[in-house]
């Protein structure tokens, strides 16, 4: 699952999403930092998230951040775990989708930081959106089994405790983009994932009793199974709005 054997160019061609924006990545990265005298500098300064410039209705910097990187080292940290973790979702999902997905636990995490963090501070790096993609494996770990084998959730869950030690050891890190982030994924995970066939097949030998007998009630449970599933997301989802809401108004 999180084993790539591809060339470069079928990993390309498998994974346009995934490729285009490790492209982009780069692409900014040297601009910004290898040649801020040809308009890098400007750019940074356009894009950078800003919490007082998103107050003040610079909304684009909620998006924006997630392309631009604090460094080489930063960048190619978050360009790596999108090439380790990004394929099987891209997959899963589909390319519009994964681009959805991905997006929108970046911006909800900048959102957690501008509501939650420095009225005044400054942000950048797609660390939100990774963390992201960790969330909905965490959901896969322990709600959807069958896509998900006993070895890779494993390794999700020993990289996942990794990188929350990690979060708070290292200074600077955006620890409220890398939880929120975490969290948007495993709210979202329900969602993205509703209809995908079972992919573990020793999941699917033991537990897979569609063939023995005959239920007249499954289509329907099955419909309501969907929607408490979506109505359980949406709750968490508003939940985290008027959480940020609240704290906004009365703490901040």
């Amino acid at each position: 699952m999180f084993i790539r054997n591809e060339t470069f160019g079928g990993f390309i061609r498998s994974y346009k999403v995934i490729t285009v924006l490790v492209a982009i990545n780069i692409f900014f990265y040297i601009w910004t930092d290898l040649f801020p005298f040809l308009g890098g500098e400007e750019i940074r300064m356009l894009g950078v998230g800003q919490n007082i410039a998103i107050a003040m209705g610079e909304y684009w910097r909620l998006i924006t951040p997630i392309f631009l990187h604090g460094g080489l080292m930063h960048m190619a940290f978050n360009s790596f775990a999108l090439i380790l973790f990004g394929p099987a979702l891209e997959i899963m999902f589909g390319r519009s989708r994964f681009l959805t997905f991905y997006l929108a636990t970046g911006i909800l995490a900048n959102i957690a930081y501008l509501y939650l963090g420095n009225p005044y501070g400054v942000h950048l790096g797609a660390s939100g959106a990774i963390y992201g993609l960790f969330g909905v494996y965490l959901y896969m770990v322990f709600y959807r089994k069958d896509l998900i084998d006993k070895a890779n959730s494993q390794l999700i869950l020993t990289v996942l405790v990794i990188g929350v030690v990690m979060t708070f050891i290292n200074p600077g890190i955006n620890i409220l983009a890398h939880i929120f982030g975490l969290i948007s994924g495993a709210a979202l995970g329900p969602i993205f994932l509703m209809n995908l066939p079972s992919r573990n097949r020793s999941f699917q030998n033991v537990h897979d009793n569609s063939n023995v007998g005959f239920d007249p009630n499954r289509w329907a449970n099955r419909e309501n199974r969907k929607k408490k599933i979506i109505i359980m997301a949406v709750l968490g989802i508003a939940g985290m709005i008027l959480f940020f809401y609240l704290v906004s108004t009365f703490l901040l």
